[in-house]
């Protein structure tokens, strides 16, 4: 692997690194304003959610690392502390690469990139009405992590209200994932759309005591036909297929077709069934895959 001394590097060099490695990254379309009322609008991606007692969001305009320069989004905040942060679609993300342009101190993104402001209701700034949600928020506290360029300034804010579109919700009323239809921020150039076949879903662990990949049998963990993935799924399971179920499973006719199609070759049998096994854990039968890959593993199997 490539060791990486962070201290050895320039700072646009380390911030190239940093942000291809750590990745998909939300974005935050910031629009603040100044004391004069002059609106701005600008993207940033170093963003999260961080709490909900008291809600928690920050994001970082950071210091040019070119220039040195503040962002006017930090200026801004600094004057006038509230924000709304509009979450960014598919649909609209041409425009919101155009409002990163480096406009003159009090242009008016909203206009250069063809937006539409609208009136929020507890902070100044403007709502992005292209956007399917608009956050808005207070600023609690900014902070200024250096003064030499590429130095963050965490802007940690609080939710004080939430616009969701109509057209996001499912029939619960609750955000659906798949009609958000979010961009992310890659490293260089590149982006993400958290949508179609790029969305897979999970099942959470939690208040469920799984078995844990080190419970699994060495010749499973070992397994040259599955992966981790694979066994991080079996891993999930709550309890191990008892010794009556693999035996029985050893006396079906499938599982001695396996043992006659490769009499006297363990290598082949336990190819075979890993494959098989692999097979089950991706149609989610996963008890089944176990018991089989613990059967392949048993003694009169060595003795076939």
């Amino acid at each position: 692997m490539a060791i990486i001394d962070p201290t050895l590097l320039a700072p646009h060099h380390l911030h190239r690194i940093l942000l291809s490695a750590v990745a998909p990254r939300p974005i935050a379309f910031a629009s603040t304003i100044d004391t004069l009322g002059n609106a701005n609008l600008s993207p940033f991606s170093c963003f999260n959610v961080f709490g909900v007692n008291p809600s928690t969001l920050i994001f970082s305009p950071s210091r040019s690392g070119r220039t040195n320069e503040l962002k006017d989004t930090f200026l801004n905040v600094k004057e006038v502390p509230e924000v709304v942060i509009n979450m960014v679609s598919f649909g609209m993300v041409e425009q919101m690469n155009l409002a990163s342009t480096e406009f003159p101190r009090g242009v008016n993104e909203f206009f250069k990139s063809g937006f539409t402001p609208i009136p929020s209701d507890k902070v100044k700034p403007f709502r992005v009405k292209e956007s399917p949600v608009q956050i808005e928020c207070k600023v609690r506290q900014v902070i200024e992590t250096g003064d030499g360029p590429g130095s963050a300034n965490l802007v940690i804010c609080e939710v004080v209200l939430i616009h969701v579109n109509d057209a996001v919700l499912d029939k619960s009323g609750a955000i659906d994932t798949r009609k958000l239809d979010l961009v992310g921020r890659m490293g260089a150039d590149y982006y993400v759309r958290a949508s179609g076949r790029a969305l897979f879903t999970l099942e959470k662990p939690a208040g469920k005591l799984a078995i844990g990949v080190d419970s699994l049998p060495e010749t499973v963990r070992m397994s040259n036909i599955l992966t981790g993935n694979d066994l991080g799924r079996l891993g999930s399971l709550q309890s191990m297929p008892g010794t009556p179920e693999i035996e029985k499973l050893m006396t079906t006719p499938g599982f001695r077709a396996i043992l006659t199609r490769h009499s006297g070759s363990k290598e082949k049998i336990t190819e075979e069934i890993h494959k098989l096994g692999q097979s089950m854990i991706a149609g989610n039968e996963l008890h089944a895959a176990l018991t089989w890959l613990m059967a392949a593993d048993q003694e009169e199997v060595n003795d076939y």
